[in-house]
């Protein structure tokens, strides 16, 4: 039974540690910290935007491998999520912006004199999918 325990512990840190090098060298080699405090115009800020990083990553590892409730009213809950929100849109939007995604993808289905719909079409289908998991999916 020992042997099977130090076995999953030494699979399990293996695979994090395969996992947290591969995120940090997709916001390393990217540079999609750097570019997210471009877009917002808050370039003073990089440390806090790393340290939001690096703590919401320990955070929500914590969280995970625990038993974890938040006990609290509705109210309080709607600007966490909110924020969490903005943030990881701001995060695809620095994605999206380093990687050209919209350029490429326009020029590759034929549309680059609209790629302005094509934008406006992946928001819309973002909205319509996020509005029809939480008032559809999500239980109260």
């Amino acid at each position: 039974m020992t042997i099977k325990i130090l076995l999953a512990l030494f699979v399990g840190f293996g695979g994090g540690l395969a996992v947290g090098s591969g995120l940090v060298a997709f916001l390393t080699v990217l540079g999609i910290i750097p570019r997210l405090t471009q877009l917002t115009k808050t370039m003073k800020m990089i440390h806090s935007y790393e340290w939001a990083v690096v703590t919401g990553a320990l955070s929500g590892t914590v969280i995970s491998l625990n038993d974890f409730t938040l006990h609290t009213a509705a109210i309080i809950l709607i600007p966490i999520g909110a924020a969490s929100g903005i943030f990881i849109g701001l995060m695809a939007a620095a994605l999206t912006e380093v990687l050209n995604v919209f350029p490429i993808l326009a020029k590759r289905i034929g549309i680059e004199s609209q790629i302005i719909t094509l934008i406006m079409a992946i928001v819309l289908g973002k909205i319509a999918g996020s509005l029809f998991h939480w008032l559809y999916l999500v239980q109260p």
